[in-house]
């Protein structure tokens, strides 16, 4: 349905939207400025995300999201020989892999990585490596699986293997909770004033597919909610992980408002196991795990864990 505005919206779902030329390319320093930002996020809101667990899990709006295509069904690997399999990860990047309060490893992709395990009763060890020396280790045999929140890239996939998605991080709008409505149109959207960091995939997305907005540009995402907070603009535009943090620790301030936004040449293809390719049952039998997690909610169980309030 045409809304008379000069180019087709991504739908919430990400799709049915023209692709740009090339994905808009985030420099380093303000990659490693986003991680450290949602980190400091991280550590002043975990205690209240996991006090607010139950109750985020028992309401309807907490959306899990399924990755998994139902028609697709593996069977169980061989068990094969016994073997000790290695899982590689980062501590410092939570909610998906950080210490926890006892010192002990957790968060997201952690404790997938343990339930893999678990299904296939394999015995693991789960090592802790700086973020930056990941990939190398892996590629050098030092581990066998890697279980960190890296979003797949073509680089990425035509160096390793990788398993089935098991996250892929949206994008989203945020709002004051009066504000909020559960669609968000470009009509909708139309003049509005939007924060969004400078220098990232979100600022680009907006410029690229939404010039009708009058953008905002903040140097970090705090200041862009407290552009929120003050009215100088309406809504953010934001990584939908940082928001979702940000709205659990606003006591009911702000609200997402519309759905997520999943265009992969701004926001990833998504996180999956990282793999050597020259181990392809190894590749297997976690395939066959995640889709049993997904299958008997083990999935949906660790997500609310981490996600009480969901980016989705």
């Amino acid at each position: 349905m045409s809304n008379g505005l000069p180019l087709t919206l991504p739908s919430p779902s990400g799709r049915g939207f023209p692709a740009p030329d090339s994905a808009p390319l985030i420099p380093d320093t303000i990659q490693r400025q986003i991680r450290g930002m949602i980190r400091a996020l991280l550590a002043c809101t975990l205690s209240l995300l996991f006090t607010a667990a139950a109750a985020a899990q028992e309401a309807s709006r907490v959306m899990v999201p399924n990755l998994w295509d139902p028609r697709i069904r593996l069977d169980r690997p061989e068990p094969g020989p016994p073997r000790v399999v290695r899982f590689l990860t980062d501590d410092d990047y939570p909610p998906f892999h950080f210490a926890g309060p006892d010192g002990a490893l957790t968060g997201l992709s952690v404790e997938i990585a343990r339930a893999v395990c678990d299904r296939l009763g394999w015995t693991c060890t789960i090592q802790p490596r700086r973020f930056d020396t990941l990939l190398d280790s892996l590629a050098e045999g030092r581990g066998d699986v890697l279980a960190a929140a890296m979003n797949l890239t073509p680089t990425l996939r035509e160096r390793f293997a990788r398993s089935h998605l098991y996250f892929r991080a949206p994008a989203r709008f945020a709002t004051t909770r009066g504000n909020a409505r559960p669609d968000l149109d470009g009509a909708a959207l139309q003049g509005r004033r939007v924060a969004v960091v400078s220098g990232t995939a979100h600022q680009a997305f907006l410029e690229s597919l939404m010039p009708f907005v009058q953008r905002r540009e903040a140097a970090n995402l705090n200041a862009a909610v407290a552009a929120l907070r003050s009215g100088e603009a309406e809504y953010v535009f934001a990584d939908g992980v940082a928001l979702a943090l940000t709205l659990a620790a606003s006591g009911g301030e702000f609200a997402f408002s519309g759905g997520p936004y999943l265009e992969s040449r701004y926001f990833g293809e998504g996180v999956a196991l990282l793999l050597r390719k020259d181990d392809p049952a190894l590749k297997r039998a976690v395939d066959y795990a995640l889709q049993s997690l997904w299958d008997d909610g083990t999935y949906a169980r660790l997500y609310l864990r981490f996600f009480p309030v969901s980016p989705y």
